[in-house]
């Protein structure tokens, strides 16, 4: 189990492009030793950076700190707020994550879904058994380069929501896509959340289940 931290940005946009670089020396470093996943921006409707979605392959909160302690988007104000949620990568066969040097997009590319399930007693029947389906809808998405990534918000052992990135350049798209999903259908999310984003190359390992 990992980390996903799940970062909202002042409202001042400066900090942000004035943090940047440091920002990438040190996400650079947690990639290339495998403690970062993978590292995106949070863009809003108009393609503003409104915050930052980070996963870490950590086992604890202790190296969640550490990283926090590192993170100039953390220590010099770019981030208002933000929460760590427990987070496992689902096993997968995703898509290498694009590498140093790989172009970067002048335009969203991906959005972010991060559903959460319902709060009831009934809702972890509901994801057992939407679960298997599920996974045989995503796993043909991963393979295909359509889910990035993806898995399972945790509450100690329990699953009670779902990140995941997808190779959809709207909002619209990727709501088309995932209303399909079992995880919809069969009333396992009862709150979705989007945001649009953009790959960046960083020195990656494979995913889980990855290539």
């Amino acid at each position: 189990m990992g980390y996903a931290i799940l970062a909202f940005d002042s409202t001042d946009p400066a900090r942000r492009a004035e943090a940047r670089g440091r920002h990438m020396e040190v996400i650079t470093r947690w990639a290339a030793d495998g403690r970062l996943a993978l590292g995106v921006p949070l863009f809003d409707a108009d393609f503003r950076p409104v915050g930052s979605l980070m996963v870490l392959n950590v086992p604890d909160e202790t190296h969640v700190k550490e990283y926090i302690s590192e993170e100039p988007f953390a220590r010099e104000g770019v981030w208002s707020r933000f929460e760590a949620l427990p987070f496992t990568i689902a096993a997968l066969p995703y898509r290498p994550l694009p590498q140093p040097g790989a172009p970067i997009s002048g335009t969203r590319t991906h959005s972010i879904s991060i559903g959460l399930d319902g709060t009831d007693a009934q809702a972890p029947a509901r994801r057992a058994a939407a679960r298997p389906t599920h996974m045989a809808r995503v796993t043909p998405a991963a393979e295909e380069g359509l889910l990035v990534l993806g898995g399972a918000i945790m509450r100690g052992k329990d699953m009670v929501g779902s990140i995941a990135v997808t190779a959809h350049a709207s909002d619209a798209e990727a709501e088309a896509w995932w209303a399909e999903d079992p995880y919809l259908t069969g009333d396992v999310w009862r709150r979705v959340t989007r945001y649009g984003t953009r790959l960046v190359g960083l020195p990656y390992h494979a995913l889980p289940g990855g290539v």
